[in-house]
């Protein structure tokens, strides 16, 4: 696995101090760790920005970023090492493990950081931290810079100023560098081969999560986990936008809606596919495909740098809508459909969002008011689709229970874009054949 280095954690950290700037401190919690039920805890996953900054993956640990600190401009608190509790649950690197391992320039137990931080934050002018995601951690560090503060009259200076650190880090993390894009370009191949094989399995009789457990599968045995749950909808429940029952069983002459993707080495895929059931598109099914292909590709071909973040949606409502209107389901003319919003009947959706650690990725879609230009290392899904529930007025039956979305990973190139996830046939005769040989 090409995942980031030590020296681009590194690289990482010095870009982020170098942009708060002298006089500030930054101060990340680890993800906290979450109980399922009574005493069964959810699989652990570290908050993606503390990774991000420090590749740790343990829970119980604090990062502190000091710029301009004679020594120790990174420390971590971190678990000690316990030699029961490592029989249980694992082995710790303990604060001996966090410098040698993890590149921490100094690292203390988690269970001094109250005696500790208050003279890490002491002189400081800013503190960059998120407040809200944590408010247990919230209420420590406020309490941190109080107690500081009670103290001026001895000569001690806390802080005038917390500063959110999203605004900062996020816009890093919206820019891919090649260890990332790595990762990513593998996570969107372990997902292909996953629906590849979902896509050979499905026939009519069959049950949605034993197709769910063939993407399970996949994703197991590469290494990867799932980046979000994934939605496996077939005939009415291919027009449910976050379907995640997964329990309806295959019929003959409905559509299969699959939306899944993995996460490889922190990095997530999300890919999108509909086919039918028994291998072979009915007309209308085949007809409302082609149009949300058709504006998904017209919506890829606006992803380049210099156009910004709303010209694909342009593209895939302008598509959609034409289309609609091709087979009858609009009616009038094509500005005015556009202008009123009549798409969005079918079309209810955003055609894309950032990908990175996280599927709904961060960063801004906006700048001052203004779409985000697109630039180099950027990555997003572009996503178009139309939903057709039973019962819509005015729809003639033939076309209910008719949802597609067709959804690829992209990534923006210095010349155009890049398809991380094409592996998957989209051409509806492709589908076919690929099914018809399964």
């Amino acid at each position: 696995m090409a995942e980031p280095t030590r020296a681009e954690f590194t690289r990482r950290r010095a870009q982020l101090m170098r942009l708060m700037g002298a006089n500030a401190i930054a101060v990340l919690p680890a993800a906290p760790v979450r109980m399922r039920n009574n005493d069964v805890e959810y699989d652990y996953r570290q908050d993606s920005d503390f990774y991000y900054l420090t590749g740790f993956p343990e829970p119980e640990a604090v990062a502190v970023l000091v710029p301009g600190r004679p020594v120790a401009q990174y420390v971590l608190f971190v678990r000690e090492r316990h030699r029961e509790r490592e029989i249980w649950d694992g082995r710790r690197a303990g604060p001996a493990g966090a410098t040698a391992q993890y590149g921490a320039d100094d690292a203390f137990p988690i269970a001094d950081i109250d005696e500790i931080l208050p003279g890490l934050l002491e002189g400081r002018e800013r503190v960059y931290y998120t407040m809200g995601l944590n408010p247990e951690f919230d209420h420590r560090v406020i309490g941190w810079v109080n107690r500081l503060r009670t103290q001026a009259r001895s000569g001690l200076h806390a802080p005038q100023e917390f500063v959110s650190l999203n605004h900062l880090l996020h816009d890093m993390r919206l820019f891919k560098s090649r260890a990332e894009l790595a990762l990513m370009r593998r996570s969107g191949q372990i997902g292909a081969v996953a629906h590849l094989r979902a896509m050979r399995f499905c026939r009519p009789g069959r049950m949605e999560f034993e197709v769910m457990a063939e993407l399970l599968h996949e994703f197991r045995r590469h290494g990867a986990d799932t980046s979000y749950p994934p939605i496996v909808g077939s005939g009415p429940n291919s027009c449910v936008l976050h379907y995640r029952a997964n329990n309806a069983r295959l019929n003959e002459g409905d559509l299969l809606l699959v939306d899944a993707g993995c996460e490889y080495g922190y990095y997530a895929s999300d890919i999108t596919r509909t086919y039918p059931v028994n291998g072979r598109f009915t007309t209308e099914q085949r007809a409302v495909y082609e149009v949300v292909l058709e504006a998904q590709q017209a919506a890829i071909a606006r992803v380049k740098p210099g156009n910004h973040w709303n010209e694909p949606h342009d593209a895939a409502v302008r598509t959609i809508t034409a289309g609609l209107k091709r087979i009858g389901l609009l009616r009038g003319a094509l500005p005015a459909l556009i202008r009123s919003g009549a798409y969005k009947r079918f079309f209810m959706h955003r055609t894309g969002h950032w990908l990175g650690m996280d599927v709904h990725d961060v960063g801004d879609y906006k700048l001052e008011d203004e779409w985000r230009v697109f630039e180099p290392g950027m990555v997003l899904t572009v996503e178009p689709g139309i939903y057709i529930a039973a019962g819509s007025s005015g729809v003639p039956r033939r076309f209910w229970n008719i949802g597609v979305r067709i959804e690829d990973d992209v990534v923006v190139r210095p010349g155009g874009c890049e398809v991380l996830t094409g592996e998957v046939p989209r051409e509806p005769d492709e589908i076919e054949a690929l099914m018809a040989a399964a």
